[in-house]
């Protein structure tokens, strides 16, 4: 990929003042081994060139900069399967509480979590209906507010039942959902009496409404999943499932034309490799190589994040690649698609490159290579709308040692442990 930049001035002229929205990313690695500069400009990315080519400013002079030496230079990654009116809830005492204020801290914190791991974008999961009404999604919205300009926050609206008389309330909430604000409709048919006339009226709802759709199903029954590909054949803007870890425990003919079924509906799959969010028992991700071959576009999102499903989970998109790397065989650039090109495309964002004219939207991770990166992702620097919206550091201290010396390592630390 050769260098991106702007066409420059004439000879004669000469930058201008800085310009407070532009930013300077300097010294960056690229994953094809080049060292770079980076420059943005109104959230986008206006140039990229060899270390050092863009120092003096080029057609204008930038207003800040940031030395990432050392650091990987990524797309950043999204996060298109959250539930942040539960997460971080493990450690609450008794019923998780749905009281507006508690679901607002929650999502806030978690999305902000999630941001300090790269994820500029977060799709979350919400419950609609029942005890809850509308509250917890008006709360997980009113979030969204609050974080403009940090991270992107869309809400998936999920109604329990939606067939039957119980189900003409949860269809009613569904349509009120999508005029508050929930961008995407979604559910669990599998809970439903009726599970392909849940996913009938979720169709009809989104068909309405101009919405994708984003379902949870364990994706256990092929013969449901038949029907679900040919009804989600024809909607646009499209049709997620997640987690579908049953999928991989049908027997191996059967997977495999499910997965042409589903390839062949334009369907979209995000596997959870960190772990299902419906409890112990549903564990493990789905087919991920298996859905690939197929043509099924595979985006891996953190599902449940210190919740009750899994009081451990740290949303963190890099893990996720990690595991479909070492658990899955994914190639680390194929794992890391899944957190980042494939899963924006679930949550509709456009495409983002190290390139000239693609949107700021960047993660730097301290590494040489791809690979070491999944590996020790410890320090990072998230990058949203052209701006640092988050950054972590990590420091690596060591006692002297003869070896270290003798072997020439590579050494990281503030000082000198006695």
């Amino acid at each position: 990929m050769p260098d991106s930049q702007p066409q420059q001035p004439p000879p004669s002229s000469s930058p201008g003042p800085a310009d407070p929205s532009s930013l300077l990313l300097c010294g960056a690695r690229l994953t094809d081994g080049r060292t770079v500069d980076v420059r943005l400009v109104g959230g986008r990315i206006e140039a990229v060139g060899t270390a050092g080519s863009l120092a003096a400013g080029g057609t204008r002079a930038c207003g800040a900069r940031v030395d990432l030496g050392g650091y990987l230079l990524l797309p950043a990654p999204a996060e298109p399967h959250a539930h942040a009116d539960t997460a971080l809830s493990a450690d609450a005492q008794g019923p998780v509480s749905y009281e507006p204020q508690d679901v607002q801290r929650r999502a806030t914190e978690s999305a902000l979590l999630q941001l300090g791991h790269g994820a500029t974008a977060v799709r979350a999961h919400v419950r609609v209906g029942d005890v809850q009404g509308l509250g917890a999604l008006a709360a997980v919205l009113q979030a969204r507010r609050a974080l403009r300009g940090l991270a992107e926050l869309t809400a998936v609206a999920m109604p329990r039942v939606l067939t039957g008389v119980a189900g003409a309330d949860g269809l009613a909430v569904l349509r009120d959902a999508v005029k508050m604000g929930a961008s995407v409709v979604g559910g669990r048919p599998d809970l439903d009496p009726d599970p392909t006339g849940y996913v009938e009226a979720v169709l009809e709802v989104a068909s309405e409404h101009g919405c994708p759709v984003d379902l949870h199903t364990d994706a256990g029954d092929p013969a449901r999943l038949a029907r679900l590909a040919a009804m989600a054949g024809g909607l646009r803007p499209g049709v997620t499932l997640s987690p579908c870890g049953d999928l991989g425990r049908l027997p191996s003919e059967v997977a495999s034309r499910t997965a042409d079924q589903l390839a062949a509906a334009g369907v979209t799959v995000v596997c959870l490799p960190q772990g299902g969010c419906g409890g112990v028992d549903r564990r493990g991700a789905a087919p991920v190589r298996l859905l690939r071959a197929a043509g099924v576009r595979v985006a891996a999102g953190s599902g449940a994040l210190r919740d009750v499903s899994n009081p451990v989970g740290r949303g963190d998109p890099l893990e996720a690649a990690f595991l479909l790397a070492s658990r899955y065989g994914l190639s680390p650039g194929e794992a890391y698609d899944a957190v980042s090109g494939s899963a924006r495309v679930v949550l509709g964002l456009p495409e983002v490159r190290v390139e000239a004219g693609f949107p700021a939207e960047l993660l730097a991770v301290r590494g040489d290579g791809l690979a070491g990166a999944l590996s020790l992702a410890y320090s990072r620097v998230v990058v949203h709308r052209g701006r640092v919206v988050a950054r972590t550091s990590a420091v690596r201290e060591y006692c002297s040692s003869a070896a270290s010396v003798e072997l020439g390592l590579p050494r990281q630390g503030r000082g000198q442990l006695s």
